[in-house]
């Protein structure tokens, strides 16, 4: 989840060059020749079946298509800082997904940790209004509108990797994980093909210079190859709504990269506004009294 926060981040001077679909295209054909060996059926895996064909496939179009092309248009639109603080509603969004669709135990103190996002997101609206406020003329409106889309884009991330999250939890119990990350990752670079192809043939390449080509394969890496195979393999041991509360590094770091990196600026609602969504962070990730009792093998 830290690599998906640095990329989150550290993609928006590729957006600004490179055409969203042109982008992600190359992302998963870079991918693709780093997993060309992870496409072998190991030995001791059973073959698969037509419904997790099926779940492949939705893991990669909402997992990585949809997930890329939210992602991508709404960080092109908005700040790093304000993706990050979005961003944080993962936790509490994947353990709701988690208790809804596989049976994951749900606790009050979830429905407050998704309180806190909630309020989170809605003073980071209400602080882009002031700023827009403060700003005269058409192009203010222009700029809520378009900061507004995209952050609306973020959202949409935060329920395609919630569903990521979800679904590879179902895979990760019969398939390897790296074969999961070759699959889908075939799978994105398939969807994405047609308007790939089409960006490529119309894109000057020229403007590239070699800054841009070591950010665009470290993006490629840590999307599709590192990311997938880490978060697969530690999907094996624990349920859904458990690993999404470590989702909680993709925000801090998002939002770090964006201030550390870029020089973007705090207003004092966006850091009251990260708090809250830290909050919620917190109610999510702290142990439970139960499974503190479990843990010591003390009597409630």
């Amino acid at each position: 989840m830290a690599l998906v926060g640095c990329y989150v981040a550290l993609c928006k001077p590729l957006v600004a060059v490179v055409p969203i679909f042109l982008l992600g295209w190359m992302r998963f054909g870079i991918a693709g020749i780093a997993m060309a060996s992870w496409w072998r059926k190991p030995a001791d895996e059973p073959a698969m079946s037509s419904e997790t064909k099926k779940l492949l496939f939705l893991e990669s179009f909402v997992g990585n298509f949809l997930f890329s092309l939210c992602m991508l248009f709404g960080v092109s639109m908005t700040s790093a800082v304000s993706a990050g603080l979005i961003l944080a509603a993962i936790p509490a969004c994947s353990a709701l997904m988690g208790h809804l669709v596989l049976g994951d135990r749900l606790s009050p103190r979830l429905g407050l940790a998704v309180a806190c996002a909630g309020a989170g997101i809605g003073l980071l609206a209400i602080s882009k209004s002031a700023a827009t406020g403060a700003t005269a003329g058409a192009s203010a409106g222009f700029i809520w509108s378009s900061e507004l889309l995209g952050d609306l884009l973020v959202c949409g991330a935060v329920l395609c990797e919630s569903t990521f999250i979800v679904i590879g939890k179902k895979l990760s119990a019969g398939i390897s994980p790296r074969r999961i990350a070759a699959i889908i990752n075939g799978w994105g670079f398939v969807l994405m093909t047609p308007a790939g192809l089409y960006w490529a043939l119309h894109f000057d390449f020229g403007t590239f210079d070699m800054r841009l080509w070591a950010l665009l394969i470290f993006y490629a890496l840590a999307a599709s190859v590192w990311m997938v195979w880490l978060w697969m393999t530690g999907m094996k041991t624990i349920p859904a709504s458990e690993a999404g509360v470590f989702s909680a590094m993709l925000p801090i770091t998002a939002a770090a990269i964006g201030v550390l990196v870029f020089g973007e600026s705090w207003t004092a609602l966006q850091a009251l506004a990260f708090a809250l969504a830290l909050l919620g962070l917190l109610l999510a990730t702290l142990p439970s009294r139960s499974l503190a009792v479990q843990t010591t093998g003390e009597t409630p």
